[in-house]
């Protein structure tokens, strides 16, 4: 029995960039390009029924970038594999995006057949990192605390601002449990077990700088 295609939805806020990655994508029989978005709250919104199997997520989009975008929808279905696709090789990017839950990461740059190679590899349940992208990820010599995401900065001070979970939640658009689940790897990340150690951590370490608060 054939498999079946495996299905891909395009999220990019450029049409015809979106268009040439269809293009390239429809030239193999066994993946089927179900849509493409030219923003992430579409994607966000259509997502149920596009119902695919991979998102190729752009990261710099208006109104919402392809960072929130990624967690949102894996909130909403943790089956699904995300590709980041985008023109940034910086270890930063590179790092949040996978921080966030993609399981791979390509620049737009490569050959048509990596695009496929990276596919088949998140699909496969494996984290994919174009040429371009690896070694980024190695730790440095020296780093014994592993580093905060992005994202976990962002909670951190709102925490840090005496903010409840269900606050933090409502604040950043995002779930109460996925507020707790942030919480709980930045207590573990750096070895604090309170929430007045993590006020005390950020006000160490200038988190709070420039945002007014004061305690």
């Amino acid at each position: 029995m054939t498999p079946k295609p495996i299905r891909v939805l395009i999220v990019d806020d450029h049409p015809m960039v979106a268009e040439g990655i269809q293009s390239i994508l429809e030239s193999y029989d066994d993946i089927s390009v179900v849509g493409t978005c030219n923003t992430a709250r579409e994607a966000i919104d259509r997502v149920e029924a596009f119902n695919p199997d991979v998102i190729l997520m752009d990261l710099n989009m208006p109104e919402m970038g392809g960072l929130t975008a990624t967690e949102i929808l894996l909130e909403k279905r943790p089956s699904t594999r995300i590709l980041v696709l985008s023109m940034h090789d910086s270890p930063e990017y590179i790092s949040s995006a996978l921080s966030h839950g993609a399981m791979g990461y390509v620049l737009k740059d490569v050959p048509t057949d990596e695009i496929k190679h990276a596919i088949d590899a998140v699909m496969a349940g494996q984290r994919y990192l174009c040429t371009g992208a690896k070694g980024s990820l190695e730790p440095k010599d020296g780093d014994a605390r592993e580093a905060l995401t992005g994202r976990e900065q962002t909670i951190l001070l709102q925490l840090a601002q005496g903010k409840s979970n269900k606050e933090v939640a409502m604040a950043l658009d995002i779930s109460v449990r996925t507020v707790e689940t942030h919480r709980k790897n930045i207590k573990r990340k750096l070895g604090i077990s309170s929430t007045a150690g993590l006020t005390r951590y950020a006000l160490e370490h200038g988190v709070l700088q420039g945002t007014g608060v004061s305690f």
